[in-house]
């Protein structure tokens, strides 16, 4: 059987910052105790071993607002600016480990808004990532996350500036299509795609190699926002496309059939699993 790996699959350039920065909080054990506010990516696998390391995850604001030691570290998804200023203001040391493409949203917002912007995000409104873009916002906020969405959106002022923004790993050509709907509107309108460069490669990546094989594995966590759309891009592209956390979720069954595998994964998929995945096909088809 021939596999075709993505070449995109795996860690991207914000969560290996993210998780490294976790690792090395815990080798240089600078602050006493660790925490992250929000599990540092989507992935059960690293979650679960940095937990065996001593890392405790604080999932509610109640949490992070009952602490009075340690070290917080925020999550590459990032954070609304107010949970930064809660940090400072009870003298809680943390570490911001928010990926530099998603910061630079949160800068684009906030700049905007205090001009008078009415900021759009598109994007999931439930999703770590979007709920922290839009607590850099100062003013009004809508957010998108589909053609209907986009359609009922509508402000009394005409003249109003509209500041239209992106979450990182939202599907390009879907953005593009919210756009033009909104763009019709007849706003005074500033679009900044934000979509990082290598959601889009991964994601154009995933199409093509799904088009041209028998069948494709899409690998990463379920609540991982740029899994779920690696699969719906591949699953458009190949009948067969199976979504799998690990190696232990793949049916062998469904790969008998097949001469060609594609093989993708998130980018909060660590190497390990991926290589696991890769080599079990490759030797047992």
């Amino acid at each position: 059987m021939d596999v075709e790996l993505a070449r995109t699959a795996g860690f991207c350039f914000g969560v290996k910052r993210a998780v490294e920065t976790v690792y090395q909080e815990i080798e240089n054990k600078a602050g006493g105790r660790i925490y992250t506010y929000g599990p540092i990516i989507h992935n059960d696998e690293v979650i679960r071993d940095l937990k065996q390391q001593g890392v405790e995850v604080l999932n509610t604001l109640e949490e992070l607002e009952s602490l009075t030691e340690g070290t917080v570290i925020i999550r590459s998804h990032g954070v609304p600016e107010s949970v930064c200023g809660l940090l400072g203001d009870k003298g809680i040391r943390y570490v911001d480990a928010t990926c530099p493409f998603v910061k630079k949203i949160h800068q684009i917002v906030q700049r905007q808004s205090e001009e008078g912007a009415h900021v759009v995000i598109i994007g999931n409104g439930s999703h770590p990532e979007v709920m922290g873009i839009r607590g850099w916002a100062k003013g009004p906020v809508d957010i998108i996350q589909n053609a209907r969405e986009a359609e009922d959106f509508s402000l009394e002022n005409k003249g109003q500036k509209v500041c239209v923004v992106s979450q990182t790993t939202f599907n390009y050509n879907k953005f593009q299509e919210l756009v033009e709907i909104i763009t019709k509107k007849g706003y005074d309108i500033i679009v900044l795609n934000t979509i990082c460069n290598a959601t889009k490669e991964r994601q154009e990546e995933a199409s093509g190699i799904a088009s041209r094989v028998g069948a494709m594995i899409v690998i990463g966590d379920k609540k991982s926002s740029n899994t779920q759309k690696l699969f719906e891009i591949c699953s458009n592209a190949c009948e067969n496309t199976y979504y799998i956390q690990t190696l232990g979720d793949l049916n062998v069954n469904q790969l008998r059939s097949v001469e060609t595998v594609g093989i993708t994964a998130g980018a909060s998929t660590p190497n390990k699993i991926i290589e696991e995945v890769q080599n079990y096909v490759r030797i047992n088809f």
